[in-house]
């Protein structure tokens, strides 16, 4: 006898926020060496994923006595609102990522914080686009491209991307398969290196101006996304604006971690460092943070644990209810305006202003 199960249409569900939830893995697909892509549906039935292609998440991975938190752009689109996805390298000394190539199996369940982020075509909207991306920077672009591919499917979309070899390009196949049957999508590769037994009738060796130009021929009147390791971006940085491009319409998007301004402490003229007291409610505890140091730099002094993950206001990992007092936060997008009004602050880039009191 078959079980009845109930079917709800998405505008009888409830949307995923930006709060804490609990995913559940219902599948992984390998795509190249080291890449693997896991799937996800929300914990609650009820429930759908609302987002913005190109937006990231941050999972908890409960890979020893203590989670560690990583943060991983979703390749799936938003216009497929039942699952996400995420795909994934893992390098030589990953921890989470490992963790989660060898223990994340279907059926499991792990905390997730987000989505988060402004690197997408709705925050930066052009007439066509040009992505250009290596490596697992392909991520926020396959985000993207799928929902125009579903949205708008006339969209004009100039898509490059390099990689090691031909067997390391991500999702190579639909790309592909975008490039047959979507009217208006270029696509081009760029390999840095062949085996002698590959076939390979692309472009060869690392990407410049002129790779640039012979794949997009009018990048110039494109806006342009870009998503890869840093020595890469920067020299897409350097190819676009050597040639004259409008630099307002480069976004790029990068987890790389900033370093934190060392706190200047300046003394009064006693001599002496004047410090604020900052409250963690939740914990009972009181920490001593001297002028330039972060809420969550005093957390740590005092043996509160508050989750953080980039350490640059950027992932939103960190977020706090603050209850009384003023802080300086100086974010990189990671918390939303509303968020702010209702008390919420980034832990790892606020600094007290006085005493503080905080939901921790």
């Amino acid at each position: 006898m078959a079980i009845e199960k109930s079917y709800k249409h998405v505008d009888e569900m409830r949307p995923w926020s930006d709060r804490t939830h609990l995913l559940e893995c219902v599948a992984w697909t390998p795509e190249a060496p080291d890449v693997m892509t896991f799937t996800f549906k929300p914990d609650h039935p009820e429930h759908w994923f609302r987002y913005l292609p190109g937006q990231f998440v941050t999972l908890e991975l409960p890979v020893g006595p203590e989670p560690v938190l990583r943060t991983y752009t979703l390749s799936s689109s938003p216009s497929r609102p039942y699952t996400v996805a995420v795909t994934v390298k893992a390098q030589k000394d990953s921890i989470g990522t490992r963790w989660m190539f060898e223990n994340l199996k279907p059926g499991m369940k792990i905390r997730a914080i987000g989505p988060l982020g402004d690197f997408s075509y709705v925050k930066h909207p052009g007439d066509k686009y040009l992505f250009i991306s290596a490596g697992s920077g392909i991520t926020p672009m396959m985000s993207m491209t799928r929902d125009m591919a579903d949205r708008q499917p006339d969209s004009d979309i100039a898509f490059i991307h390099c990689a090691r070899s031909p067997d390391d390009i991500i999702f190579r196949w639909e790309l592909e398969y975008k490039a047959r049957y979507l009217p208006f999508f270029q696509l081009g590769f760029i390999v840095e290196q062949l085996q002698r037994s590959q076939l390979w009738s692309g472009l060869r060796g690392f990407i410049d101006k002129a790779k640039i130009g012979l794949l997009a021929p009018d990048f110039l009147e494109r806006t342009v996304f870009c998503c890869g390791p840093e020595p890469f971006m920067a020299t897409v940085r350097e190819s676009l604006a050597g040639a004259g491009f409008d630099m307002s319409r480069y976004h790029e998007e990068t987890f790389q971690p900033v370093a934190p301004a060392l706190p200047v402490v300046v003394a009064d003229p006693s001599g002496e460092v004047k410090t604020n007291t900052i409250s963690f409610t939740m914990a009972g505890k009181e920490a001593q943070c001297e002028p330039g140091f972060t809420v969550l730099q005093a957390a740590r002094s005092v043996g509160v644990r508050i989750g953080a993950a980039c350490e640059s206001g950027l992932c939103g990992t960190c977020k706090v209810m603050k209850i009384s007092g003023e802080v300086e936060m100086a974010h990189n997008g990671g918390i939303l305006d509303e968020e702010i009004e209702e008390g919420y602050i980034l832990a790892c880039c606020s600094r007290p202003i006085g005493d503080v009191e905080v939901e921790a």
